[in-house]
């Protein structure tokens, strides 16, 4: 340290855990919802495809999954996770697209944060407006 200059120091980032989103939304229905887990195994995601399937899209004909190429982004894990019949009954209510290999499927998690994001400084703003 030189004389007549402040002391510098470095920061230290320390990981307090981490966590898993499955991010899933409809745009044209103004859906959307977020699945935290604490692993992003095959079972993990079978059991959101599940959820999605039986709970938030019970009467849709086909659910059209738009995702990355992960290798857990398969019909097998629903397979993995459930009974044959269980596995089959649900690989055929999605329609599977995968984004190119060198794509970037964030931009449509980010726009999914932004939009989060405003509707929370919206509420907010609102909120201290009454």
């Amino acid at each position: 340290m030189k004389s007549g200059r402040p002391a510098r120091y470095d920061y230290e980032y320390e990981r307090n855990g981490t966590a898993n989103l499955f991010m899933m939304f409809a745009p044209l229905e103004g859906w959307r919802h977020v699945k935290v887990t604490d692993r992003h195994t095959s079972v993990d995601y079978a059991q959101v495809l599940k959820e999605l399937s039986d709970s938030s899209f019970p009467d849709a004909e086909k659910i059209i999954l738009v995702q990355d190429n992960l290798n857990t982004h398969t019909p097998a894990s629903l397979y993995e996770a459930f009974p044959a019949d269980e596995a089959r009954r649900l690989v055929e209510r999605f329609e599977w697209h995968y984004t190119p290999k060198h794509g970037s499927w964030l931009n449509l998690g980010s726009l999914h944060e932004s939009a989060l994001s405003v509707r929370h400084l919206e509420h907010c703003a609102n909120s201290r407006r009454q």
